[in-house]
This record gives structure tokens, sequence and C-alpha cells, in this order.
């Protein structure tokens, strides 16, 4: 049946340079259906002859032109929707859309990454030095402008994509400058003068690694700890507040003891309160007033009752309250950003005469731009798997669903229940019953016990082993037995469950790695390979696999496991204070602390270094402390490290201030404070994650097994050369031969449909759709109020399309409509 070509023309359309469009409709074009299992059509659209032939060609051109516009900032808006982009930097013309796709591809984050990362590691050649990496100002200074030039093209190129009115709204990006402008010309100063200087602001170059694209984690974290900082500083000064009055308390009832150090003036008092408050110095502080009166315990057990028990705990109690509100918000926020995203894309891939839905001809160039390494099946598996009400269009209400089903990777399910099913029957047979063996429970339990004994027999022969030489020349006989055991198993489950099953699970790769692992260390202690000894001791892991028997043990491995991305994350927000306070502490503290450095202070026998004659051997009393110092970058990690553990912290602290001035406490201090707000984040963040999951699995108490999003669609026969056709007047040979070989297979094995499996992982995304399903209607309810408030009514370009809202936020892009 032949229709015009408004019936394939974009609804709105993306201008180009010269702010004009070309939207003339071709003549002459009818519609082919696609057919599918349900006796739908997908519509192919395709021209036919026309008298005006060049006319037609050029119509044409620019008609496919405006599509592929449409079909690439559509893909655009997506990945500002899935990367939780603001609008706002939506690239605005052709310029700034190369800019934009030249700025985000993964050289690009290489680089920004590399350059980040070549900046941070300057600090270990840089004075004061490690001593094996020092290199010359000249050359450091040097490297250092390299790097500084290399982010002035990345911002410059972020400024061509944005707009300078856009580039300077960006906070992010404003202080990212500002931070480049400063350690440029402190690196000309140095390169100009030869030596360096104070150079506080080094502190600040991990900014530029917080900017790259792949530090969105870390970006995450430090914006949850700002908005969890109102609240933890309430609490906090509720606690300090005590504390000061407590030291002026302290001071009044212990300073007439003159054999008291803790407490003979203000500031003493102040100071050891802080350090009692972390425990570090307990019951030490307390000994000398405790000696000469026994009833000052008292001050010391309210004092720890009131601030360590009752206040940090409320603190914690606080920020965990605070972080879950964040972490529902910032769930909320996400996705109604995306919801928005799907909204301005379908906007752009619908059609003037059919408003209500997205075609599959459309859908595909938009996944071409969106994913370009998606195949021509996953595409249409894609497709299919959105269009639940099953009509020739994907509606705005199934387009919404976008995000969860694009990340879904598409196999053919197999027609046979096992890898065996294809061999003779006596093969069968035997497979079938080691199939039948391995799924028992009491095969299962049967390992269980030889793992709990093989536990224990390693417990006993730990205990028994002196010191030197753990490792025997000869190999045990019980290594020999219980490898042997591990290896039956896992050669039974290979062949029963077959490789790909046996591999698929988690507990099985986990299983075979260990085995792996000590079938290496038995090679090791049979050739005498001494170096590679240490892969014996990884013996007890297989410990873990009794963590299956009870499910509250499965449920923590399974958060625990969900937790490493992000507590990955979090370990590089510390590490990045950690860089910061370290290079702070460089520039004052280095080189103050050595043996022997603090004989006036408190601290003194920790630092003494002594070696004296007792009878015919020379003894050396050492206090070790003089090793945790600032004299490096390396050295400053682990000296913050011990700060953070706040173990015998306050005799580092003592050290350093009897070297320099009292007012170097302050430095320790904050640390202490920053540390404790990260770390409290991090328990908020387990708690919560714990919390999450166990309330999750109560409310779906009959789903036991967690196989992820699993998804099942079938594509007759007719449906594929329904799409090759497409592809073929499309001029997609790839995409053609591909499809071909599918039929080819159907062929071969008289096949009328084929059923494919799409997988993923369940994200903590998908959990939160679960647990907050009711809530969530609600969202997009009011999302939807406040968006009409918003905009102004307008007349609706269909009856079918009146749901669509007009398009407020279109303001970054001209369109005409």
């Amino acid at each position: 049946m032949a229709v015009s070509m408004d019936d394939d023309v974009p609804l709105i359309l993306t201008l180009d340079d010269s702010g004009s469009s070309t939207s003339a409709p071709l003549d002459d074009l009818h519609r082919e259906e696609l057919p599918n299992e349900n006796g739908g059509s997908y519509d192919v659209i395709h021209d036919t002859s026309s008298p005006a032939a060049g006319d037609c060609c050029a119509q044409q051109s620019s008609a496919r032109h405006d599509w592929e516009m449409n079909y690439q900032e559509a893909a655009i808006y997506l990945q500002e929707g899935e990367n939780n982009d603001k609008f706002f930097t939506h690239p605005k013309n052709a310029k700034a859309l190369a800019a934009y796709l030249f700025a985000h591809n993964h050289l690009f984050y290489l680089m920004e990454l590399s350059t980040a990362l070549l900046l941070l590691l300057l600090s270990l050649c840089e004075a004061p030095a490690v001593p094996m990496l020092r290199l010359g100002i000249f050359v450091h200074a040097t490297l250092e402008l390299f790097a500084l030039i290399v982010v002035v093209f990345e911002l410059s190129m972020k400024m061509r994509w944005l707009g300078f009115q856009t580039f300077i709204r960006h906070r992010r990006t404003m202080v990212k400058t500002c931070v480049l402008f400063v350690q440029f010309i402190e690196a000309i100063v140095v390169l100009v003068r030869q030596t360096s200087h104070v150079r506080i602001t080094r502190a600040l170059r991990c900014i530029f690694l917080v900017d790259c694209r792949y530090c969105g984690a870390v970006r995450r974290n430090l914006r949850q700890i700002f908005q969890s900082l109102p609240p933890f500083i309430d609490i906090l000064l509720l606690l300090l507040f005590f504390m000061v009055i407590f030291a002026i308390l302290g001071f009044y009832l212990f300073s007439p003891n003159h054999s008291d150090p803790y407490f003979n003036t203000l500031e003493n008092s102040l100071v050891n309160l802080f350090v009692l408050l972390t425990t570090s110095n307990f019951p030490d502080v307390m000994m000398p007033s405790y000696a000469r009166n026994r009833w000052s315990c008292v001050f010391f057990i309210v004092y720890l009752s009131i601030e360590l028990y009752f206040i940090m705990n409320l603190l914690l109690a606080v920020v965990f309250d605070t972080f879950n509100d964040i972490e529902k918000r910032k769930f909320k926020s996400l996705l109604l950003h995306k919801r928005t995203a799907i909204q301005h894309a379908y906007r752009l891939l619908i059609t003037k005469q059919r408003p209500s839905g997205i075609s599959f001809k459309h859908f595909e160039g938009l996944l071409r731009f969106y994913k370009p390494r998606m195949c021509a099946r996953e595409r249409y598996l894609t497709f299919k798997a959105l269009n639940q009400s099953n009509t020739p269009l994907v509606s705005l209400k199934d387009f919404y669903n976008f995000y969860e089903v694009v990340g879904l990777k598409w196999k053919a399910k197999r027609n046979r229940e096992h890898w065996f099913d294809d061999l003779p029957r006596t093969a069968f047979l035997i497979f079938k019953g080691i199939n039948i063996l391995v799924k028992s429970r009491v095969f299962q339990y049967t390992m269980y016990t030889v793992v709990a004994v093989n536990g224990i027999w390693i417990l006993v022969e730990t205990f028994m082993l002196q010191g030197g030489n753990f490792f025997s020349r000869n190999v045990p006989w019980s290594y020999i037995v219980f490898l042997t055991i591990y290896g039956v198993e896992l050669l039974l489950k290979t062949t029963g469950l077959g490789p790909v099953e046996y591999l698929s699970s988690g507990w099985n790769l986990f299983d075979f790695s260990v085995t792996l692992f000590a079938f290496l260390g038995l090679m090791a202690l049979a050739f005498n390979m001494e170096p590679f000894y240490f892969i014996v001791v990884l013996r007890p892991l297989q410990l873990l696999r009794l963590f299956k028997l009870k499910k509250r043990y499965r449920n923590v491995l399974d958060t625990m496991f969900e937790l490493f991305p992000r507590m990955a994350s979090l370990g590089l927000t510390l590490l990045i204070f950690y860089y910061c306070f370290a290079i702070v502490g460089m520039e004052f503290f280095a080189g103050v602390v050595y043996p022997n450095c603090c004989n006036t202070s408190t601290v003194a026998d920790s630092y003494r270094w002594v070696n004296h004659t007792v009878g015919n051997k020379t003894v050396v009393e050492e206090g070790y402390y003089y090793l945790n110092n600032f004299d490096n970058i390396l050295n400053s990690f682990v000296t913050l490290f011990e700060l953070t553990v706040v173990n015998d912290w306050y005799i580092i602290m003592e050290g350093v201030t009897s070297q320099t001035t009292h007012w170097s406490r302050l430095y320790f201090m904050i640390f202490y404070i920053v540390t404790m707000v990260v770390m409290t984040i991090i328990v908020a963040f387990i708690l919560d994650a714990f919390v999450f999951r166990m309330n999750y699995t109560r409310k779906n108490q009959d789903s036991e097994e967690d196989n992820g999003i699993v998804l099942e669609k079938e594509i007759s026969k007719e449906e594929v050369v329904g799409i090759i056709e497409l592809y073929k007047r499309s001029s997609a040979p790839t995409e053609t031969a591909q499809l071909q070989k599918m039929v080819l297979q159907m062929d071969k094995y008289g096949q009328t449909s084929a059923l494919f499996l799409g997988r993923r992982s369940r994200t903590k995304s998908d959990l939160s759709m679960k647990m907050y399903e009711e809530e969530i209607q609600e969202w997009y309810e009011e999302h939807s109020r406040k968006e009409e408030s918003q905009t102004p009514l307008q007349e609706p370009a269909s009856a079918s399309s009146s749901s669509l809202k007009p398009l407020s936020l279109r303001q970054r892009s001209q369109t005409v409509i």
C-alpha cells in the first residue's frame, strides 16, 4: 500500500550548522510488512522509481541525513541518562557534536587517566623524593608541564563541546581550571628557578584524577561524603562541646598533681582527652590521678561512656540514616533522569504520521550509535524484548524499559537438556548417572565433610609445626589424598554438567581456582621450587565452601562480593585523602623525625636508639617510631595508615610536635576527623548494603537462587527473512550475512523458529526497583506533574501522542517541530 513519505519524516529534526532543516518528503514510497510470530507487522520503508530520479535521490539523501542525526542525538541522550550527565551539557551544534564525540571515547578517557596518574606519580620523584626514584628538577618540571599542557588540551575540547557559558557554569570543570592555572604557574617557577619551593598545592593534583571518566564512582563517594557532612558536623560539635567541658573540669581536678603530665595545662587537657576518645592512651592517661585518688576513675568512666559509647555510636547512627536517605534520593534522581533521557530519545525516533511508537527501522538506527558492536540479531531481539505489547511499534511505555533490556547478552537456547544427549546410549547413561550424582545432596554433603576434615587436618598439622622451615622436601601424604579427592570432584562435575555449565557458576570457578593452586603447590613441593612455596598457603581457602551450607552465610558472602566494586572506589577515595595529607605532611614535616630526636618529649623512649655493651655482647635498644616519618610519599602513606588505625598514634603526633610546634597537632587531629568521616561512611555503606540485601531476601523468599535477569524470546524464520530484506535495502552486507547464516542454521535442523535467552547480572538498581516499586509509581506521577507545571500546554501532533509532553528541555539543541 502506497503512503506518503510524511510517514517516515521525523517529528523533530535536529538542525544543521546553518540553522535550516531539509524535511521535504519523498513521493511514491510504499510500505512492506515484516511478519512476526504474533501476526503483527514491522514497517519497512523503501523507495520506488520516480520520474524525477535526481531530485528523488537528493531528497532521499537529505531524509537519510536527518534520520542519522536524530539517531545520533537520541543515542547521546541515552548515554547522558546512563552516565547521569546533566542535560545542559548536551552538544548544541555540529562543531560541539564533533568535540563531544572526540571527548567521549576510550582513547580520550585513557589519555585523561594517564595524565592524572603521571601528575600524581611525580610526587615519587620530586623533593622529598623516594631515594631510588629521584629525578632532576629540570626533568620532573618538564614532565609536569607536558602533563599540564595535555590537561589544557582536554579542557579546550570540553569548552568547544560545552560552549563558554556552559563551561563556566560547570563547577567541577571550573575548579579543575583554577587548579590547572595554579599548577602551571608553579611548574614554570620551579623550571625557571631550578629549585623546589613549598608546594602545598601539589595536594590538589588529585582533582585531575577525580575528574576522569573512569573515576565516576569516586566522585559519587565524595558527593555523598559532602552531603553527609551537615548532620556529621552537628554531632561532632556536640562531641567537641563535651570534650571542652571535661577538659576544663580535668584541668581543675588534676593539675594540682605535679606528677600528672596529662592535665598540667588546658592545652594538654584538650589534646589528651581527644586522644582518649580514640582509646589510644588509655589507661595511661588515668593512672597518675588514679594512683593519687581512686575516685578519679569516675571522671574517665563518665567521659568515655558519654563520648565514646554514646555520642560516637550516635554519630554512626545519624550518618547511617543520612546515608540511607541519600542512597534513596540518589536512586530516585537517577531513575527520573534516565526516564527524562528516554523521553528525549523517543521524541527523536517517532515519525510525523506515526507518533505513537518507534519502528524497528529507527530503533535499529539508534542502536547503531548507542551500541555499535551489537550484531543485527541482538538488535532485533532487543526490539522484541522491549515490545511487550506485541505491536509493530515500541510505545513510550515499553521504551521506558530500555536500560533494563539493552544490557542483556543473547544466546541461542540449546534444544538439548544436557551436553551428552546426542551421544550413544551407553555413553549417555554413564554421563547421565554422573550428572545425577554431582547434583545429589549426598555428593554435596560428602564433599563438605571432606573439606571440613581437610580444614581440621591443616589446623592440627600447623599447630604441631615448630619454627624454622615449614615446608618439608617430602610431599605430605595428606596433601596428595585431599588433592586427589578434589581433582576427582572437579572431573566428575566437569563431565556431569559440561564445561560451560560448570564454569558458569561462581562457586565452581572458585573451587576450580583453589584446586588449580593446590596442584601448583604440589608441583612446587615435589620439584623443590622454593620461590613458589607460598602457593601452598592458599590451601585453607577450600574452607570457604562451607559457608554455602547456611543461608545467612551465603547472604553475607553475596553481599561481600557485591560490595567489592564499590569498596574499591571507597578505597580509592581514602587514598585520595591520603595523598592530600601526605603532600602537606612532606612539606612541613620531612626530615623532622630521626633516631634520638625527641629526648625532651614524653615519648622519647619510642624514638631512642642506643647501643651499649652487656658483658661480651652489644645490645641495641631501638625505638622504631622514627621510621614513621614524612620523608617521602611512600613513608607518608605508611605513617598515615598507622594514624588511621589509631593504636599509639599519639606517639607519632607528639614526636613530630616536639620537633616543630604545638600547632602541628592540628594536622594529626584534622586527619583523624577526616578519616573518621570516611570510615564512618564506609561502615554505613556496608550496613546499608547488608540490611538492604536482608530486606530484599525477606521480601522475595520464594526466589532462593538468584540467577540474574533472564528473558526468553522466540524469532520465526519469516521474521529473519523480513529483517534480511530490510538490511539488503539499507545496503548492510555484514548484517545480511549474519542473518543469512541464522536462516541456514534453521534450515539445517528443520526449524521454523529459534529460541534465545537474554541474561545479565542483577544490579543494585534492579534490587532497588523491586524494593521501592510502590513508591516508584508515586515518583513517576510527581515527575509528570512537575513537567506539566513547567511546560506550557501545546496542541499534540495527534490524538495517539497526547500522552507525550512537549519537549521542554530541548533548548540545548535547535529543533524544528
